[in-house]
């Protein structure tokens, strides 16, 4: 363990509770296991992220503050070199209720006078995004090779292209046994030289998917249908997803080469996941899902009494924007509200992609990501999650998936993007 300025005090917190301390790779852990731990690590969702750390406070401060909503498996501190913490830590739990708890109690806890920490779920993201891949190479062909220049790989996903079965849509996702692998693999393939192939390879991490809680997902009866032809048509898709049972389907939507089909009831679709996974429509094998609800609705009760409410009395657990959660921190903290300034340079393909500088004058910094983006919604989302992130806050994960490739930006000065005169300014 490295010498710092609290070191007794550090000691002092292993010798009570019987937890170990190691310093590597830019973390301190402690923990991980715990003493007298049997068996694997707790599952996925156990996890939290926690923001705004104070740099001069250490475990001996930290580790009581989150003891109070369980047991602790794993607390690892990011560390600078000069042995100050870098604002930020993870908190493993013994089980997910504690994690919850966590949030539930410490997110915006003051912390210290005046210092407010934030806490977030933590996804354990073990899924990297492969771009520039050949598009005649199978999903066999892809699996092997990167078995073959990293380590830990279970699985390839590849997409068909929506024209042409037999091609891939240029990229994959690599899905490894842990973090850890993955973290690894990207370090190895990230710098931009690697080739498979003989192409240069774009290595980034994978929009992880948004956890949906198994109550929700038990009154789900809406089906994700993908992989399908462009010229399959809505009728076709209600006629094969009701043939076990006619009158099943309330309705079909299809966009390109995916559809959702809505059932009358949960029994139903849950037969028909069982029946049409798999199953060959147009000469296209699809692949058939629950879909996860996108937003959390219910109704409104007769007699509900509606109360006004202000940004500032929400949670930052409420928030699915990180456009709104940045203007609720600047409120917070009594900023002047982001302003948002839109430039744009030619991709690769020729597309022209997006990007947002983000400039809050009160704290007299502005920030801009180091990646692009097709969709001008998306780039706004980018732009202020990165200005949350460098503020200090966790911000949000981003989990659409209209962002195409991550185009870094070039070195030559983009241009503002220009708004014809029929466009609302106030759109941008």
């Amino acid at each position: 363990m490295t010498e710092s300025p609290n070191e007794a005090a550090l000691l002092a917190l292993m010798e009570t509770t019987g937890y170990s301390m190691v310093q590597e790779n830019g973390q301190r852990k402690f923990g991980g296991p715990p003493p007298g731990w049997d068996g694997p690590p707790p599952p996925r969702g156990c996890e939290v992220f926690v923001g705004k750390i104070p740099r001069d406070m250490y475990e001996d401060e930290l580790v009581p503050v989150f003891e109070r909503a369980g047991r602790i498996y794993e607390f690892r501190l990011m560390m600078e070199f000069s042995g100050e913490n870098r604002g930020y830590a993870f908190v493993m739990y013994t089980t997910r209720e504690a994690a919850q708890r966590s949030i539930h109690l410490l997110d915006n806890h003051e912390i210290r006078p005046g210092k407010f920490i934030g806490v977030c779920v933590s996804l354990d993201n073990c899924r990297l995004f492969i771009g520039s891949i050949p598009k005649d190479k199978t999903k066999e062909e892809i699996l092997v090779e990167m078995r073959k220049v990293t380590e830990g790989v279970v699985d390839v996903i590849v997409y068909p292209s929506a024209t042409d079965k037999t091609k891939n849509r240029g990229f994959a996702f690599v899905e490894y046994d842990s973090h850890k692998a993955a973290a690894m693999a990207r370090r190895k393939l990230i710098p931009g030289t690697f080739q498979l192939w003989g192409h240069t390879i774009q290595v980034d991490w994978a929009e992880p998917e948004k956890d949906v809680d198994e109550e929700t997902m038990l009154r789900v009866r809406v089906l994700y249908v993908r992989n399908l032809m462009m010229t399959t048509t809505e009728e076709t898709l209600r006629q094969e997803f009701s043939r076990f049972k006619p009158g099943t389907v309330e309705r079909v939507k299809k966009l390109t080469d995916y559809a959702f089909v809505h059932y009358h009831s949960r029994e139903d679709a849950v037969t028909a996941l069982h029946l049409m996974n798999g199953a060959l429509i147009d000469g296209a094998t699809i692949e058939v899902t629950l879909a996860k609800p996108v937003r959390c609705v219910y109704p409104i009760f007769a007699g509900s009494s509606l109360s006004p409410a202000s940004l500032l009395s929400l949670k930052p657990g409420q928030f699915s924007s990180a456009v709104t959660l940045l203007e609720y921190y600047c409120y917070k903290n009594s900023w002047a509200l982001p302003e948002y300034y839109l430039y744009s340079t030619p991709g690769q393909d020729g597309k022209l992609m997006l990007i947002y500088k983000v400039v809050i004058s009160s704290t007299r910094s502005s920030f801009m990501p180091d990646k692009v983006c097709t969709v001008l919604e998306d780039a706004k989302e980018l732009a202020a999650q990165n200005a949350l992130w460098n503020l200090g806050y966790p911000g949000l994960l981003s989990y659409g998936c209209t962002r195409a490739f991550p185009y870094p930006l070039s070195p030559t000065t983009p241009q503002r993007l220009y708004i014809p005169p029929n466009q609302n300014p106030a759109f941008f």
